[in-house]
C-alpha cells in the first residue's frame, strides 16, 4: 500500500457469529480496516458514524432487516458514496432483484467462497463512484 494511502473501511453487519468470525478473518487477512454490528437497529447509526466505504450486509437481521437498511441508506444523499455487498442465506433471483433494485451494489449467496467474497469486495471497492 502506497504510503499516505487510507485503508478502506468496511463495515460488517452479521448477526451469526461463525460468518462474523470468518469476515473478520478474510477483513484481516486483506488489510481493511473493518468493524462488526450484530444487529439492524444498531447499524444506521454506526454506518452515519464511520462513514465506511463499504458494508457486508447481511439480509435478515434482529430488529430491522438489511433491506431496510439498504433503502435507508440510499436514500441519505451523504451516504452515497457508501458501496453495500448484500449477504442472504435465502440466494435466489428474487432476493438478488430485490436487493439490486434497493440500491445494492452487490449481493452474495450464503455459503459463500472467500475467494468469491475477497473478489466482490475488491471489485467494489476499485469501481468508480
Amino acid at each position: 500500500m502506497a504510503e499516505g494511502q487510507r485503508r478502506h473501511r468496511i463495515l460488517v453487519v452479521e448477526d451469526e457469529d461463525n460468518i462474523a468470525i470468518a469476515l473478520d478473518y478474510l477483513m484481516t487477512r486483506e488489510g481493511y480496516d473493518h468493524d462488526r454490528i450484530a444487529n439492524g437497529a444498531d447499524a444506521l447509526t454506526r454506518i452515519r458514524e464511520t462513514h465506511p466505504d463499504l458494508v457486508l450486509l447481511d439480509v435478515m437481521l434482529p430488529e430491522v432487516s438489511g433491506y431496510e437498511i439498504c433503502q435507508t441508506v440510499r436514500q441519505d444523499p451523504a451516504l452515497a458514496d457508501v458501496k453495500i455487498l448484500m449477504m442472504t442465506a435465502r440466494g435466489s433471483a428474487i432476493e438478488r432483484r430485490k436487493g439490486l433494485a434497493l440500491g445494492a451494489d452487490g449481493f452474495i449467496s450464503k455459503p459463500f467462497e472467500l475467494k468469491e467474497l475477497r473478489e466482490e469486495v475488491r471489485r467494489l471497492l476499485t469501481a468508480e463512484g
